[in-house]
């Protein structure tokens, strides 16, 4: 069975910038509790993924983030970026909602992979605020400790940097708003994209241009959102 490491594989400035986090009591017990987890049920994505939205977006990057709620829960689907599957995996009906959105918003075709390793790549923090989930359960690994963690994560954006754009998508997103400083950053918010929200508000919110505009009046490098 897969274990999980005593001190987490996490891209240096992020180590350095959570590393008082990676000490706390709920961070030690919610290792314990994936370790005791993996010994008898299979959990997304796999150990060596959990921290991949920090290992492709180091702190310094970070130009946007977007944060979603858990990792998919189906076999293959989580690559510890939020919203992203792996090469070759069907992409979930969230995924393609955004897709169509970047089509309206900006004309570029439905990609073939839904892979968002390319915008992480470019300083697009892919943020789930649980890392882990039980396979077929969703929201399983909720209140074990990773909403502190990702809760730091925030945190520590927001008063370590200026001008980060935050995409905040449905009401579970945009309870987050408390933990950012609006008068230092840029907060963008609309319906979830699930089916069963999406066309409340999210088609059409044109977030995708809008980070680009924004991007732009600062002086930094747009977001290749192909």
């Amino acid at each position: 069975m897969e274990t999980v490491a005593v001190a987490p594989v996490i891209e240096e400035s992020w180590g350095l910038v959570l590393k008082e986090e990676f000490d706390k009591p709920y961070f030690k017990s919610l290792k314990e509790f994936l370790v005791e987890e993996r010994k008898t049920h299979v959990v997304y994505p796999p150990g060596k993924l959990i921290f991949s939205a920090f290992n492709h977006t180091p702190f310094k990057n970070v130009k946007v983030v977007i944060i979603g709620q858990d990792p998919y829960h189906g076999p293959g689907q989580a690559n510890g970026l939020c919203f992203s599957v792996s090469d070759g995996i069907k992409m979930p009906p969230s995924l393609v909602n955004i897709f169509k959105e970047i089509q309206n918003d900006l004309g570029y075709p439905i990609p073939l992979s839904g892979n968002l390793e390319r915008w992480a790549d470019q300083g697009v923090l892919l943020l789930n605020a649980m890392l882990t989930v039980r396979a077929n359960e969703p929201g399983s690994h909720q209140g074990k400790g990773w909403e502190a963690f990702t809760d730091s994560v925030i945190k520590h954006i927001s008063t370590g940097k200026e001008d980060v754009v935050f995409l905040l998508w449905g009401k579970y997103a945009q309870a987050k708003e408390q933990l950012i400083d609006g008068s230092k950053h840029h907060i963008l918010k609309a319906a979830h994209p699930s089916p069963f929200s999406a066309y409340n508000g999210f088609m059409g919110c044109k977030h995708f241009s809008k980070v680009n505009e924004i991007l732009i009046v600062q002086g930094k490098q747009e977001i290749d959102w192909h």
